[in-house]
């Protein structure tokens, strides 16, 4: 049962009433948005919220996540709502015709129903999902650092802006960013498990990016899963940051620089998804009528968790949860919306 999942604060101290973290929230998804679209060079585009599964587009996430799929009466046929806009995203930066070092960003809204909910995960996804053009040497860890560290300094500026309005809030984002693969992670933390292994490292520096995430490692074990057919898994990171309220890590983006025609080649065969070579999105891919790019998505929500110091994401999301969290929640402080 998801209530089981739920974690408590020993002490929890719900610093903003419902009037003004509904403030917050605007506050902090307006600044942010604003900064990531300067710092990267986006523009703003509109996105879908349902798309056809026979052309490739919907993200797979883990390979074991259901869609939600309905039909449309005078399409006759199905659709599914995203699960991501991964690849979406750089089909769209092929037809609007984005230059080198520009590219987009949207509000994308996704519904996951086999999300196991609990203080971190709701059926109800919102994200900002942003992609970039970028040229064949941009294709290496230094791009990614250097996208992170962008990101970053967005998020600072976000923290420092609600922080004019609400100084008594803590704040969580640090200066700097710790870097390393899942591979040096597993050599450092052996005996723990990913999710600690992320807890571990965050705790030391505040915030980190773990990098190289989808194959196999030493062990014969995967850091976590990853889609094959969108980040290159030598090229991605996930970004995140020590939270003390919850005294965990939260993830709050998973990017990557895309794969290319040889890393989508390679990685369909390691996970023997080569059946999907025939799909439109991915034919033009391996046909090289593509961009080249790298994007990710950053979890609004969570950041609005993060900032606003809230120990549940239903606090600053509207979402359904089980009747057994609900009134854990409100027994704790905690005042779902």
């Amino acid at each position: 049962m998801s209530h089981q999942k739920l974690m408590l604060p020993a002490i929890y101290l719900n610093k903003l009433d419902i009037k003004e973290t509904e403030l917050a929230i605007k506050i902090v998804k307006d600044t942010f948005e604003r900064e990531l679209a300067q710092n990267l060079r986006l523009q703003r585009v509109s996105a879908p919220l349902f798309v056809r599964p026979e052309t490739g587009l919907n993200d797979d996430l883990n390979g074991v996540e259901r869609p939600v799929q309905f039909d449309i009466a005078d399409l006759g046929a199905d659709v599914q709502i995203v699960h991501s806009l991964a690849k979406w995203k750089r089909l769209a930066l092929q037809r609007y015709g984005f230059a080198p070092d520009t590219g987009l960003y949207t509000d994308m809204n996704a519904i996951r129903r086999d999300e196991e909910l609990d203080n971190l995960h709701s059926v109800y996804v919102d994200q900002w999902d942003w992609e970039m053009v970028i040229t064949d040497a941009e294709r290496t860890l230094d791009t990614l650092k250097a996208t992170v560290r962008k990101i970053l300094f967005a998020l600072r500026c976000t923290q420092d802006t609600l922080h004019q309005k609400f100084s008594f809030l803590r704040k969580v984002i640090p200066e700097d960013i710790y870097f390393i693969t899942s591979q040096e992670l597993e050599d450092r933390f052996p005996l723990l498990t990913p999710k600690q292994r992320e807890d571990a490292i965050a705790k030391q520096y505040g915030a980190v990016c773990i990098m190289q995430i989808g194959g196999k490692l030493k062990s014969g074990q995967k850091h976590d899963g990853r889609a094959p057919d969108y980040d290159d898994w030598q090229l991605n990171g996930d970004i995140l940051i020590w939270y003390p309220v919850l005294d965990r890590a939260i993830e709050i983006s998973s990017m990557g620089i895309r794969v290319n025609a040889e890393s989508l080649t390679r990685q369909l065969k390691e996970a023997c998804c080569e059946d999907r070579c025939s799909l439109p999105f991915h034919k033009m891919l391996l046909d090289g009528r593509l961009p080249l790019t790298m994007g990710g998505g950053i979890g609004q929500s969570r950041i609005c968790m993060l900032l606003l110091e809230k120990a549940h994401i239903g606090e600053v999301q509207a979402s359904v949860w089980p009747d057994e969290m609900i009134q854990q929640c409100e027994a704790n402080g905690i005042h779902l919306l």
